[in-house]
């Protein structure tokens, strides 16, 4: 087993709510200060960045999921997980196919800028990615596992686009291992606030939209840095394990 240090959820430029630093080699540069071995760039129903992001961390000790945040039709956000770029490719078609056909307002929600591994601007996203696809939450999770990734609810303690929040629950039989918290909350904390959270596993990430906001809150215990460790972890088997600010946040029996 290894022990990593893990910020999954982080933003770049190509989300228009995210500021100019959030370029690959700053990401990845905040990410060795900060100590952290995993990462994953997680941008709004796009992942026209990961690549960039991934071979500007070719030279470290880093490893980068390649990831999506997504918004399904009922303004739920999930982190989409893959291991390779070729995944996430084929999802984000998926994705594009179901977005609304509408153009990003730059002077109302900000640019969106697709960047090369030095920080360049290659291209701007024009696609409106601040809105919903058509996909369900349930077609989300299948979706995605189908391509071999994992979907994982984004900060479910939060008041708007979380599932928590504009479901009221978690779906039973979603098939998904675990949900993550904001910075807001410990998992302590997060268990004792939402019951129902209690059969998941928690992971805690920073949804970084400046360098500032990365951060180290997570420690998994798994054979490998891959999506499948991971949802493995979430789950509690094996000897496989979560901490999120030293505190355990396996599922409860």
């Amino acid at each position: 087993m290894r022990f990593l240090t893990a910020d999954l959820h982080i933003h770049t430029v190509l989300s228009p709510c995210a500021e100019a630093e959030m370029l690959p080699s700053l990401i990845v540069e905040r990410a060795q200060e900060l100590g952290l071995q995993m990462i994953a760039i997680t941008d709004h129903n796009s992942a026209e960045n990961v690549h960039a992001t991934a071979c500007a961390a070719h030279h470290v000790d880093l490893v980068v999921l390649a990831g999506m945040e997504v918004q399904s039709r009922e303004e739920v956000h999930l982190l989409c997980l893959f291991d390779t770029v070729a995944q996430v490719l084929e999802w984000q078609a998926l994705v594009y196919d179901h977005l609304p056909r509408a153009k990003n307002r730059p002077d109302v929600f900000g640019v969106q800028v697709v960047i090369d591994e030095a920080g360049n601007p290659v291209g701007y996203n024009e696609r409106l990615l601040l809105t919903s696809t058509s996909f369900s939450v349930e077609q989300v999770v299948a979706q995605v596992s189908a391509l071999g990734g994992i979907s994982i609810p984004a900060h479910v303690d939060r008041p708007a686009y979380s599932m928590v929040a504009n479901l009221g629950f978690v779906p039973p039989g979603l098939g998904i291992s675990g949900v993550e918290i904001s910075h807001l909350l410990g998992p302590k904390e997060a268990r004792d606030r939402f019951p129902q959270l209690r059969p998941y596993g928690l992971i805690g990430n920073s949804d970084a939209h400046r360098l500032g906001d990365m951060a180290r809150r997570t420690t998994l215990k798994v054979e490998a840095p891959t999506v499948a460790e991971l949802a493995l972890a979430l789950s509690g088997q094996g000897d496989r394990e979560i901490w999120i600010d030293g505190f355990q946040s396996g599922r409860v029996p």
